[in-house]
């Protein structure tokens, strides 16, 4: 649990590892994971259809509901420790067990990864308005899957990367056949198509968001801003996180995610 103050001004203000949060909004609505085995199993096409869609929709607003009456009676949020090289799609995860024991939330969504499901519950703008969303572990567990293949490759070759060719500037596609990663798929939580892994040079493996964010974009019918990260156009539209991802940007007519040696590590 993050260490805040219990005593707080009359306007209901938090205090988070020393910055003064905001008042409750009156509205509540909307690194490497070790994860077990059972993780393997992939949800829907798109991870957002049918009954699974219905699932992650209550979920996401029952756990918000309790994280804000939380935050309103006792003047803090109840999330986890997360030191500050922690991506920021994956730092603030709630204490759903806290919640729990506390009477806030009546069960942990069967989805939770305390339940055996596979995604963490998180909170962004936890400054502003804080906001439920969900880090999905099927993603997190292929990434650090194909990361562990391009280890053992790099530690097997002298350094060398199995790299099939850059994609973006300091970003490359991974030759599957020299790594051993051709049986490694994934499907984007967004849109259901299948995501391609990308490295760095440093052999950093993230997924590729790009073909998501490009149509985010298209529905939304924006002209991106050169000099703004786009991932944020992927959380307007879904309770998911782009978890295990670069920032993008916009570059001539399509969205390109920046290298780590450019800005470091996932996020």
């Amino acid at each position: 649990m993050v260490s805040v103050l219990k005593e707080r001004p009359s306007s209901r203000a938090g205090v988070i590892r020393g910055v003064i949060l905001p008042p409750l909004r009156s509205v509540g609505v909307l690194g490497t994971v070790v994860l077990p085995l059972f993780l393997s199993a992939c949800l829907s096409n798109g991870r957002e259809e049918g009954k699974t869609a219905v699932s992650y929709r209550e979920s996401v607003s029952r756990v918000q509901s309790a994280v804000d009456d939380f935050y309103k009676e006792e003047g803090l949020l109840p999330i986890l420790n997360a030191d500050g090289a922690t991506p920021r799609f994956e730092k603030f995860r709630i204490d759903l067990d806290k919640l729990n024991k506390k009477g806030y939330l009546d069960d942990i969504p069967a989805v939770a990864f305390e339940k055996g499901g596979s995604a963490y519950f998180l909170l962004l703008n936890e400054e502003r308005d804080p906001t439920v969303k969900v880090m999905d572990l099927v993603t997190v567990q292929a990434v650090n899957d194909v990361q562990r293949k391009v280890n053992l490759y790099r530690s097997a070759h002298n350094g060398e990367l199995p790299a099939a060719g850059e994609l973006y500037p300091g970003l490359y596609k991974i030759d599957g056949k020299k790594a051993g990663t051709e049986r490694i798929k994934l499907t984007s939580v967004y849109s259901g198509q299948e995501m391609d892994f990308i490295m760095d040079k440093s052999g950093a493996v993230y997924a590729d968001y790009a073909f998501d964010i490009m149509s985010a974009i298209d529905r939304a019918g924006v002209q991106p801003s050169t000099g703004e990260d786009l991932r944020p156009l992927l959380l307007g539209s879904s309770w998911f996180v782009p978890v295990k991802s670069l920032p993008y940007y916009w570059v001539g007519d399509r969205p390109v995610p920046r290298a780590s040696s450019e800005k470091q590590g996932a996020e």
